[in-house]
């Protein structure tokens, strides 16, 4: 009797019935894949390899990063949303790819709350609305006040309809009363460039792309979508400071995978990846690019997802941003 009592242990332990975290015992036994649904070079791809990095030496396991880029994000997420809930597929989720796609594609084909398992934000970098030195304007009041002056004959430029960039300006102009036409370019860099070239006098752009740019003076920032001052631009005022207290945001990302992920992995995988985010070297590497980090729960990531596209999605739909 004993001998079949310890038989029947045994097969359960096996089978991982007595242990919660059995899938985390024995995950990863193979290497993960870490879809990043955008082309390299980018602060998704960015955040993406870092924590890939970071994962392989903890777990001793290869996390492989791989770019699917399409459709402003929807391509790679697509697939890791059909994906074996095992763990080994994962996604670097963003606003691009779960908040302003499915507003503004209804060929979308998943619900970016519960066709995905949210592990963990990673952060992103905020927002600025720049202007060429020439624009007779030092705050965003005096800017707004040129804006209605002109009868909205004047434009403003964004990495491209529906980025984040984009909503910050709409949000913006929404806000404050104003009209004026958007210009979407193909990334920060093109916008920035034209902003530069004064070939448009404002552009609601990435922070990171901006920020060498502000600090040659060849462009003037006017607002900062982050919660405070950047440590290293304390001279630019963030919008809630200038009257716009809604307006504090960032581009931000997240590590996701497919739907009903074991519950185990999910908490292993947030507990590295918060540990990860708070190292020194890792914190000062970020810090460079202006990407700001906060430590959220799996629980509390989808609560952030579902707010951000109750927030946002109403200016996407609004801004008449159309998919790629």
């Amino acid at each position: 009797m004993n001998l079949m009592i310890r038989s029947a242990l045994a097969a359960a332990a096996c089978l991982g019935l007595l242990r919660p975290d059995a899938h985390a015992q024995t995950w990863p036994n193979k290497p993960v894949r870490i879809v990043v649904p955008f082309v390299p070079g980018g602060t998704s791809d960015t955040l993406g390899r870092v924590v890939a990095e970071q994962l392989g030496e903890t777990f001793g396991q290869q996390f492989v990063v791989e770019n699917k880029p399409g459709g402003g994000g929807v391509t790679g997420s697509a697939q890791v949303a059909r994906a074996a809930p095992d763990g080994y597929t994962l996604v670097v989720s963003g606003i691009a790819s779960h908040v302003v796609a499915p507003a503004i594609n209804p060929n979308v084909s998943y619900d970016p709350v519960k066709d995905f398992t949210h592990i963990a934000l990673l952060g992103g970098p905020p927002s600025a609305f720049v202007v060429h030195p020439s624009v007779k304007a030092n705050t965003l009041k005096e800017f707004e006040e040129l804006v209605r002056q002109s009868n909205a004959r004047m434009s403003f430029g964004s990495p491209g309809a529906g980025t984040h960039g984009h909503l910050i300006g709409e949000a913006f102009l929404q806000k404050a009363g104003i009209k004026m036409e958007h210009i979407a370019y193909k990334g920060a860099s093109a916008a920035m460039t034209d902003v530069i070239a004064n070939h448009i006098p404002a552009s609601s752009n990435t922070f990171a792309t901006a920020a060498a740019h502000i600090r040659a003076g060849t462009v003037r920032a006017l607002a900062v979508s982050s919660p405070q001052r950047l440590p290293n631009f304390p001279d630019v005022p963030t919008f809630a400071e200038a009257g716009y207290p809604d307006l504090v945001a960032i581009t931000w990302f997240g590590l996701s995978g497919p739907p009903k992920m074991p519950e185990d992995i999910v908490q292993r995988l947030n507990k590295e990846v918060v540990r990860i985010l708070a190292l020194p070297q890792i914190r000062e590497r970020l810090e460079k690019d202006s990407i700001a980090t906060e430590p959220l729960s799996p629980a509390e990531f989808t609560q952030y997802i579902a707010k951000e596209i109750e927030r946002w999605g109403p200016i996407a739909k609004a801004s008449g941003a159309t998919p790629e």
